[in-house]
């Protein structure tokens, strides 16, 4: 049975291939009213279907932090008769795939499966996300293994300023906290902040579902009603929106280690801003676009002052802003941010040219169609899309609005966007001359 799973999976990724022409995606609603987005393929028994619920870790009490994370990883360690390892067991028995996991803005629950074993598969994923057992036994393994590696963050330059970076951006808000929580969150949660943590983020008024594979609408119409059935009606009230609060200049966070570690930013734009698409292909040219982006150009290729560096657009449902990140050895990383700070005003003052607008839709464009590369990947794609309020077709017309960018229009929005006066640095490590 496994071997054919295998082959399935192999299968899939090479029947995906017409789909990246063009998905076409219908939408469904069952008849208790939840509705979902389905992409039908009968060329294979075999099935994907993602689950998307929105709020996430953004939805814990400060003084509960971690507790939406410690959650979803014990939904697969038992529910009814079923402890961990018979869970776990039957899973397997029926060569299928589930996966949960968590952010800040949403939980989600990926799945695959064969058509022979749907039914089966569904029964047991409802008992995991609608009666987890939460047993005392499995919260405390799980728990230890949480700690275990939040202890490992705090000795890891990269979490380090990543927790500072979001403190200083975010503040008090959800947002400004680890989603993992930290060694003292962790270890005070309790069985009932489980059951708090499952009501309030697996809840019917924010569930967003796709399905990609073998299956029809009214197939998957009753699927819903039958694995989502006995979920509460409503989850915990969503987050208040937080501006950005970054300074600008440079913190230092003192830390033992050769080579410091720097997040950078400010505020951004928001994805459904008529501008975004410019800012996003200015931001693959500044430093999204791999090697051929400019900072990796000029701090890496012609300094040779990092491995790495990037930026990026960061949209998350309450916040949105500009980051980056670098590191550099301690002597060297002044330099570093100098070649940065120099390249933000460099493009915010002069702009980029056609030949970089070019390049980077044909980057762009050529590089989209590729994420398409399974039933798994397609059905993820598609909550995401629902979950940022996209629709249907978006998929088909986000390379045109690519290719639509101007060079006039590209060049004024980054001035609205790129802001080097704002620029704020945290710096872990022990920076020389900063």
């Amino acid at each position: 049975m496994k071997l054919f799973f295998l082959s399935v999976l192999a299968a899939v990724t090479i029947l995906a291939a017409p789909l990246r022409a063009g998905v076409d995606i219908q939408e469904v609603t069952s008849p208790m009213g939840f509705k979902a987005w389905l992409v039908e393929d009968h060329t294979i028994p075999f099935m994907a279907l993602r689950i998307g619920f929105k709020g996430g870790a953004s939805l814990e009490a400060s003084d509960k932090r971690g507790a939406t994370s410690l959650m979803m990883a014990l939904l697969e360690e038992g529910t009814g008769d079923l402890d961990a390892r018979a869970f776990a067991q039957a899973v397997d028995e029926l060569s299928a795939s589930f996966n949960f996991d968590s952010s800040d803005d949403s939980v989600s629950v990926s799945v695959r499966m064969l058509s022979e074993n749907r039914d089966a598969a569904i029964a047991l994923l409802k008992g995991a996300i609608s009666a987890p057992s939460f047993d005392a036994v499995a919260i405390d393994r799980v728990k230890g293994q949480i700690f275990s590696m939040l202890q490992s963050d705090l000795k890891d330059p990269n979490k380090i300023a990543r927790a500072a970076f979001d403190k200083a951006a975010f503040g008090d808000h959800p947002y400004g906290a680890p989603s993992s929580g930290t060694p003292e969150s962790v270890a005070a949660l309790t069985r009932d902040d489980m059951f708090a943590a499952h009501r309030a983020s697996m809840a019917k008024d924010r569930v967003f579902i796709s399905a990609v594979g073998d299956i029809t609408a009214e197939e998957l119409g009753a699927m819903m009603d039958s694995l989502l059935a006995d979920l509460p009606d409503t989850g915990a009230p969503m987050p208040s929106r937080v501006e950005v609060a970054l300074e600008p200049g440079v913190t230092v966070v003192p830390f033992e280690t050769p080579q410091s570690v720097a997040l950078f930013g400010h505020r951004g734009i928001k994805r459904h801003d008529p501008d975004f698409f410019a800012a996003f292909v200015a931001s693959t040219i500044l430093g999204g676009g791999g090697f051929e982006s400019r900072l990796m150009q000029e701090v890496r290729d012609k300094r040779g002052l990092t491995y790495g560096v990037y930026s990026y657009l960061a949209t998350q449902d309450h916040a949105e802003m500009v980051v980056g990140q670098v590191a550099s050895a301690n002597d060297r990383i002044g330099d570093a941010i100098d070649v940065i700070k120099a390249e933000w005003a460099r493009i915010a003052r002069d702009g980029v040219t056609q030949a970089e607008l070019d390049h980077s839709k044909t980057y762009l464009t050529g590089a989209y169609p590729l994420r398409f590369d399974g039933n798994g990947p397609i059905a993820n794609i598609l909550v995401g899309m629902q979950m940022e309020g996209l629709s249907t077709d978006y998929i088909n017309t986000r390379n045109d609005q690519v290719m639509a960018v101007t060079l006039d229009e590209i060049n004024r929005v980054i001035k609205e966007v790129y802001l080097p006066d704002a620029l704020h640095f945290t710096v872990v490590g022990q920076p020389e001359g900063l």
